[in-house]
């Protein structure tokens, strides 16, 4: 820790509620000295695609989380879910959790992270995580059970990798952390860029 570089002092905040950031994180040695959970509208802008959105949602997230806590580190992140230009957000009861379900079933499709952390001089980078996943066709006894389960929940898309969708994965090309909530690779990249000391 060089007084040449105050920033290496700073507090490191998550601007995430998610507990599988959390767990991510903790799992290549860092520990947030806090963790808040901004609000913004995550409403899609028009003809914003899904790569657009999810860097706008995460610079966003990271600006209110620096608001909240100036003079510290701050990460934040979104991920959305994309079937083509189609965006699949978080399941707003069972029969949409269904739809998303039957909708992915037996396609390819896309899940896109941004992650955006502030210094606290007030700079910002950003970065994206996209992977592709292929599932196999569901039956409808399988989308009935997964349903039952509740793993739709809160989560974009309906799924979550680390859960029952693992069994429904054909194929994965990218960051399996990306799609769990957190590319840890381009996380600690702009931590670092910016002169956080991760590793």
């Amino acid at each position: 820790m060089s007084p040449a570089n105050p920033t290496v002092c700073a507090p490191l905040v998550l601007a995430s509620a998610s507990p599988r950031r959390l767990d991510l994180l903790r799992q290549v040695g860092i520990e947030p000295d806090r963790v808040m959970s901004p609000e913004i509208d995550e409403t899609p802008v028009d003809s914003e695609t899904p790569r657009q959105l999810a860097l706008r949602l995460a610079r966003g997230k990271a600006l209110a989380g620096a608001a909240e806590a100036p003079g510290a580190f701050v990460i934040a992140a979104d991920t959305v879910v994309a079937l083509g230009r189609r965006v699949f957000g978080k399941p707003r009861d069972e029969a949409d959790a269904r739809r998303m379900l039957t909708l992915l079933s037996g396609r390819a499709h896309r899940v896109l992270t941004g992650v955006a952390v502030c210094a606290p001089d007030g700079r910002i980078a950003a970065r994206l995580s996209e992977t592709r996943l292929r599932w196999k066709r569901l039956t409808p006894r399988e989308i009935d059970v997964f349903i039952a389960g509740g793993e739709w929940r809160d989560v974009a898309g309906g799924y979550r990798i680390q859960g029952q969708a693992a069994a429904f994965t054909m194929e994965l090309q990218g960051s399996y952390p990306g799609v769990v909530g957190l590319p840890l690779y381009e996380t600690l990249a702009l931590l670092q860029g910016l002169g956080y000391p991760a590793r």
